[in-house]
């Protein structure tokens, strides 16, 4: 009993000493994930990281960590699951994972509708988050915007095919040109004209000026 004792003060001193840890790097990643999410023009939103503890002391401590937040004025903040779109919670992640990229021991992250709700220059936000990201990670993103697309490294066209009254998906890498030729359907349909093929080089053009200076 006297050892059983000792042990137990011991790991409460250990908990205890985990839980400061995380509430000292959790305030500083707080202050990183909003500076993020306004980058992303998440320009209303108001995000904490809350500690609540346990009962009993696991292996992972005694705090139950939970991520609040509230996206508009006035709301209530509530668990970052509860409230947002699929699209809102993949641009939250991308924010999160811009700043522990270097640190998580993560190597590829797929986003998919990362897309969904933005345009503009969110979308161009987006998509120089994720060209950060994907200097130390590879990451693979399904989208149907032009400003996000003309970001990638490498495009790949996703296309169904029927014959014989079989249905079979098609994964085609596409060279420069024909990035640029999707791009331009991203922006103007099936009808591809000299005007959306022109604006769709001026962005990959864009894009590859950015990733060169960052």
């Amino acid at each position: 009993e006297k050892t059983l004792d000792i042990l137990e003060k011991k790991l409460e001193e250990k908990a205890s000493e985990l839980t400061a840890k995380r509430k000292y790097y959790g305030s500083i990643l707080e202050k990183e994930v909003q500076k993020a999410l306004k980058e992303l023009n998440f320009n209303n939103s108001d995000f904490t990281i809350v500690f609540d503890g346990l009962n009993n002391i696991g292996e992972r401590g005694k705090d139950k960590v939970r991520y609040m937040i509230s996206t508009n004025v006035g709301e209530p903040q509530k668990d970052l699951a509860q409230v947002v779109s699929g699209g809102e919670l993949s641009r939250i992640m991308l924010a999160i994972k811009s700043i522990l990229a270097y640190k998580d021991g993560v190597n590829t992250l797929i986003f998919d509708e990362i897309d969904t709700g933005i345009s503009g220059r969110t979308a161009y936000k987006v998509a120089e988050k994720m060209a950060e990201i994907g200097k130390v990670n590879q990451v693979i993103a399904i989208t149907h915007l032009p400003q996000i697309a003309s970001m990638a490294d490498c495009h790949f066209e996703i296309e169904k095919v029927s014959s014989k009254g079989v249905t079979n998906t098609c994964l085609n890498k596409l060279d420069e040109e024909g990035s640029i030729r999707e791009i331009a359907r991203l922006i103007g349909g099936d009808n591809i004209s000299d005007v959306a093929i022109s604006n769709a080089r001026e962005l990959k053009e864009a894009s590859n000026k950015f990733k060169i200076s960052e």
